[in-house]
């Protein structure tokens, strides 16, 4: 098993890869485009029946399709800059389980399906798991194929120069109406396991977060020749709210994170018209959340108005906590050997299809806790013990 995943794992990794920069696997570009095919690949070399549905996420079949199915996998986009583990393991992961089985003897009593979820991470289009949000319905087609990336490139532009047909998009009855059970496998995004010295856990909940842009409208003007005292500068407003959504986390128990910036007109010797800047909120609770925006807002408007400057707070997208059902997941635990059951502040495609379907989530052991970053890994033998353990699971839900 060892060497068939280095195999696998080694093909895949060299798709998008850009070194000490990390990976650059956005949704419907040429890259993502490659990653698409590797998984049609995949799922030919092992004689499964390929499937695209209506919302660009990839379906690979061991039996026929249909009702009652078990569903494993994950996603192949990337963050900007981000590690090689992130989505990929689970999809390695799930046809490496299959493999498996196959060894095992075993054969699925019921249908069994691998699946890359689309556009997971927002890294292009700036909203979170796209493809299991519109499969279930939590975004709206019209929305989706309105997002746009930096460019200016609408989602549906992008689609349709792939090759996929964005009036497609939408809410998808048969494809939901297929599962019967989703569990995810996932290298862990944090330090939990690795405190407990296990190579795999489960998941048992995660935070409710959301991402809130916000918007400084200022004066551009000439950084040379304009007087401090006669100036609008958005960015001294929007530099105050990051040091007070630190501040609010902090004290509340939760997360914030300004981690992208548009500036306009981005000129070094000029002071900026406008500054977007995108908020990452997370917590254990949704009245934390909710209290920490609403406290960053309050700082944000208080800022701006001692600087002349108006600024907008507007929720791009948002996710209630998921509590990972008890009885698929205890089964999980009890399979695994009691192996621990930890929450995560990261969301997941498994979170957005739990509202719909009986979903769970394996994690493997990140040693450093490192993840969005190139610095992210997981350990071949721990990769394997996922691997394994997948299969048990799927062994005990799919083929008795």
């Amino acid at each position: 098993m060892r060497r068939r995943f280095e195999q696998v794992w080694e093909a895949l990794a060299r798709v998008g890869d850009g070194g000490a920069a990390g990976y650059h696997r956005f949704a419907w570009t040429p890259v993502d485009l490659a990653l698409r095919g590797w998984f049609e690949e995949q799922a030919a070399r092992r004689g499964m029946t390929y499937e695209r549905d209506r919302n660009g996420n990839q379906w690979a079949w061991w039996g026929p399709p249909g009702p009652g199915a078990v569903v494993t996998g994950s996603h192949l986009d990337s963050v900007p800059g981000g590690g090689a583990f992130d989505g990929p393991l689970g999809v390695v992961s799930a046809f490496l389980a299959v493999d498996e089985l196959r060894e095992r003897g075993v054969t699925p009593a019921r249908p069994l399906a691998v699946v890359n979820f689309t556009d997971e991470e927002g890294a292009r289009f700036g909203v979170a798991c796209v493809g299991s949000r519109l499969l279930t319905g939590v975004l709206s087609p019209a929305d989706a194929r309105e997002l746009r990336d930096a460019d200016g490139v609408t989602l549906a532009e992008a689609m349709r120069a792939a090759g996929a047909d964005p009036g497609a998009l939408g809410r998808d009855e048969e494809a939901l109406a297929r599962i019967g059970a989703f569990v995810e496998l996932h290298i862990e995004q944090g330090r939990g396991l690795a405190d407990l010295d296990a190579p795999v856990g489960v998941a048992s909940a995660i935070w409710p977060h959301g991402r809130w842009r916000c918007t400084f409208h200022g004066e551009a003007n000439h950084a040379g020749t304009t007087r401090l005292a006669d100036r609008h500068d958005p960015m001294l407003p929007f530099a105050s709210t990051v040091l007070a959504a630190r501040d609010s986390a902090e004290r509340l128990g939760a997360l914030a994170t300004f981690g992208k910036v548009r500036l306009d007109p981005n000129g070094t010797n000029a002071i900026p018209s406008r500054v977007d800047a995108w908020l990452d909120g997370r917590a254990p609770d949704a009245e934390t959340v909710r209290a920490m925006v609403a406290e960053i807002t309050a700082a944000a408007r208080t800022a701006a108005a001692g600087h002349g400057v108006r600024v907008e707070v507007v929720a791009e997208s948002t996710t209630p906590v998921v509590r990972f059902g008890h009885e698929l997941r205890d089964r999980i635990v009890a399979v695994l050997g009691g192996v621990p059951a930890l929450p995560t502040g990261a969301g997941h495609d498994a979170g957005i299809l739990s509202a719909s379907v009986p979903s769970a989530m394996i994690f493997v052991r990140n040693p450093t806790g490192v993840s969005h970053s190139p610095a992210e890994h997981a350990g071949v033998d721990d990769c394997v013990a996922g691997v394994a353990a997948l299969a048990s699971v799927l062994e005990q839900l799919a083929c008795r």
